[in-house]
């Protein structure tokens, strides 16, 4: 029990922790702009990654791959490129290979020179890249369009890792389970914002409807990286625009919620060994392999089970998101709370995570049973999805608990090998699929994705942890 005093789960009042020369300051002015800009920055990430989902629905002529000539879809305009379910799982994954790649070397990077730039020239990268696809599907074909998502994945790639380490030298820690929930609840917002106005820019867009998907996006996108790089600074030590309060109060309340600790080299041997870093790693794949299942294959569900249009596609499909993001924000505040009444913070991560993945997998058993009724299937899809948003405060937050200085670095790798495993969700669903999308193999789909968020969600409530593991400290970068 000696140990716990100065750590993390230590219980000293806030107004005694944050005091400065007497005074408790409450401006949080600039902290909340930060926190803000990475929320639409996340939302910004996930629009890009997102909107394809839905374009792939309007670009594919599903008369011309489809067994059945007759079905309700085929009334409606087809688009112009033959490509199979399998092929369509390889297109929707091509943005992941880039993705995985740039995590571990920014996640190592951010240590020596920082977040700010190569989240937002990486951002940039995958902005300018949103005005090519139209060029490259139709001139280059399915190998020219997965060409250019691969190139987006790599500028997306830094999203995460930055983010946390920004989250790591702007917020307090018992702020912290509500700012990483509203910062990741932004990849929630994105996806209500990009399905519905995919669906729409589909049908009534320009040049063809499914181009302006992406000339679109690509142009709000590229107005937000300006905004970024421009605004966003590394850390309140290096901040021209913060108030002398707060960069006092910031720096002393992180400070003091952490013992003295070295500052040496990155410990590989010491994350290598840890079974608490393992519990996040299992969990962030098992969460990425069940939310890429859906984020990539629910419209198609939608549109090949379901016979709902393209215009109420995406509505329909951003519907689950909404109700994980305002969730999201409640599980944060829950969190938070729980943690300032004296709870420890590894019981809140594992009952936060416990919502976050067992819910969803229940959701995903039952619905491949109420296929006969739209509302029943989208009642189940949004309350699986709405406690999905719990996972905010649960294990994606949790590297910030085992090393502040170190948690770009944590999550570049966690996300690495998360997205590696989500990747495979479209192609294995595009496998079972294929080439008959009955009831019975999506419910094939969805049992694999339901497997995985339980199994994974057991592992983390066996090891995880809350406390600091190798005794270390952020060092702000002046």
């Amino acid at each position: 029990m000696a140990d716990a005093a100065g750590l993390q789960d230590s219980r000293t009042p806030k107004a005694e922790r944050y005091a400065t020369d007497g005074q408790i300051p409450r401006c949080r002015k600039t902290r909340f702009f930060v926190v803000l800009m990475l929320f639409t920055g996340m939302a910004n990430a996930y629009v890009m990654r997102t909107n394809m989902s839905v374009a792939i629905v309007a670009m594919v002529n599903h008369t011309a791959i489809s067994d059945d000539k007759s079905s309700p879809q085929s009334k409606e305009r087809d688009g112009d490129f033959e490509w199979s379910y399998k092929l369509q799982g390889y297109i929707l994954s091509s943005f992941f290979y880039g993705y995985v790649l740039t995590q571990i070397p920014f996640g190592l990077m951010i240590k020596y020179y920082g977040a700010r730039h190569f989240l937002g020239w990486g951002m940039m990268i995958n902005s300018l890249a949103a005005f090519f696809i139209p060029i490259s599907a139709r001139s280059g074909g399915a190998i020219g369009l997965c060409v250019v998502r691969f190139i987006q994945g790599l500028g997306e790639g830094p999203i995460v890792p930055c983010s946390h380490s920004l989250l790591a030298q702007w917020v307090p820690p018992d702020e912290r389970s509500l700012a990483g929930a509203a910062v990741y609840a932004g990849a929630q917002f994105g996806t209500i914002v990009s399905m519905p106005l995919s669906g729409l820019l589909a049908h009534y867009g320009f040049d063809g409807g499914w181009p302006s998907i992406f000339y679109v996006f690509g142009l709000f996108s590229t107005i937000w990286c300006v905004i970024f790089i421009w605004l966003v600074q590394e850390s309140p030590a290096a901040s021209t625009r913060i108030s002398e309060a707060e960069r006092r109060h910031i720096i002393e309340a992180i400070w003091q919620a952490q013992p003295e600790q070295a500052r040496g080299s990155i410990p590989f041997v010491g994350i290598a060994k840890s079974m608490p870093f393992y519990a996040i790693l299992v969990a962030h794949a098992g969460q990425n392999y069940g939310y890429e299942t859906l984020m990539t294959m629910l419209p198609t569900y939608m549109y090949r089970v379901l016979d709902v249009n393209i215009q109420a596609n995406g509505l329909i499909s951003s519907l689950p998101y909404l109700a994980m993001w305002i969730l999201a924000i409640v599980f944060g505040i829950v969190a938070d709370c729980l943690i300032r009444r004296n709870c420890s913070i590894t019981v809140v991560r594992k009952l936060m995570n416990s919502l976050g993945q067992y819910g969803p997998a229940l959701a995903l058993i039952s619905v491949g049973f109420v296929h006969h009724s739209l509302w029943l299937t989208c009642v189940i899809f949004i309350l699986g999805m709405g406690l999905n948003g719990a996972i905010y405060s649960g294990f994606k937050i949790n590297h910030l608990d085992l090393s502040p200085r170190f948690a770009g670095l944590l999550i570049s790798i966690t996300n690495c090998v998360a997205n590696l495993v989500g990747l495979l969700a479209p192609m294995v669903a595009g496998h079972v699929i294929d080439p008959k999308p009955s009831v019975e193999n999506w419910r094939i789909v969805f049992y694999i994705a339901a497997g995985m968020f339980v199994f994974t969600a057991s592992f983390y409530n066996v090891f995880a942890s809350g406390k600091p593991q190798w005794l270390d400290f952020h060092c702000f970068q002046k």
